[in-house]
């Protein structure tokens, strides 16, 4: 079956870094585009980043653009989003997805499957 298995949350103070990393099992990993979702208490989750299947094509949100990287390691079926100068409003669950596509997507319906989510929180 498919799992999608996110690590490397956690706390940070403003202006810090971290690493988020999703493993995926049970997919053809080099033949499908992936994204990164967040979803802050009370609010819709929202597109962070997406990368295409051979890590060509990324997209950011306007939020996150010059402060976090997407990329993707085929050969180890993982996918990461670097994330610098994090800010307080940068607190929420982030969630891995994946797209049974190539081409990147931004909406949570062109997404597949999905991961359990990994908390990351930004103090000031």
């Amino acid at each position: 079956q498919v799992q999608l298995v996110e690590s490397g949350g956690g706390l940070v103070q403003a202006g810090g870094s971290l690493r988020l990393s999703c493993s995926v099992s049970g997919l053809t990993f080099s033949s499908n585009a992936m994204g990164w979702f967040r979803q802050a208490p009370g609010k819709e989750r929202e597109f962070v980043a997406a990368i295409s299947w051979r890590g060509g094509i990324t997209y950011y949100a306007d939020s996150v653009k010059g402060r976090f990287t997407i990329s993707r390691d085929n050969a180890k079926n993982t996918v990461y989003l670097q994330m610098n100068s994090l800010k307080p409003e940068d607190t929420a669950v982030y969630y891995c997805a994946a797209r049974i596509a190539r081409g990147i997507g931004t909406m949570r319906n062109e997404y597949d499957y999905w991961g359990q989510g990994t908390q990351v929180t930004v103090s000031s």
